[in-house]
């Protein structure tokens, strides 16, 4: 049996997080998130959609990062605490509920052979135009692009990677 005192298992990283091996490619990502901030969604519903897609992705990184982002801007502890079980919780908007189906739907395309059902995408485009729902789908894929460079190398969660 492991001491009691011992509360964290230390996660060793493989290697540095790609983005800072190649620089070009961190400032590449750098743009997309400003751009995408461009898109007119807020702020708060993008770090609720990067928390759960960190949450299906199993990213501790992004988890920890996003939630202490969520903290800066305000978010309170019960959303944060509530984002994986947002279906039945109370503390969402029905934008917000809308956005993270979709972030749902996106994350786990390979789980069906319509991850993106209709229903999913016309009840996100009900409270987002065009351009936010571009700034939608784009934070989503580059949360996932995160999370697709965190976890296999490993990054650990509490520790400045980018």
């Amino acid at each position: 049996m492991q001491a009691e005192n011992a509360q964290y298992h230390t996660i060793q990283p493989r290697m540095k997080n790609p983005a800072t091996v190649i620089p070009e490619a961190n400032s590449a990502i750098q743009d997309l998130i400003k751009a995408t901030y461009k898109g007119g969604v807020p702020p708060k519903t993008l770090e609720l959609v990067h928390l759960r897609a960190s949450q299906i992705n199993g990213c501790s990184f992004c988890v920890t990062s996003s939630a202490h982002s969520g903290k800066q801007k305000d978010e309170s502890d019960e959303r944060l605490f509530a984002v994986a079980a947002w279906r039945d919780a109370p503390y969402f908007t029905d934008a917000e509920r809308a956005a993270l189906a979709l972030t749902e739907a996106v994350t786990r395309l390979a789980d069906r052979s319509d991850p993106v059902t209709d229903a999913v995408w016309d009840e996100a485009a009900k409270y987002y135009n065009e351009r936010e729902m571009a700034g939608l789908i784009l934070w989503i894929a580059t949360s996932n692009l995160f999370n697709h460079l965190n976890v296999p190398t490993r990054q650990p969660a509490g520790v400045q990677s980018w």
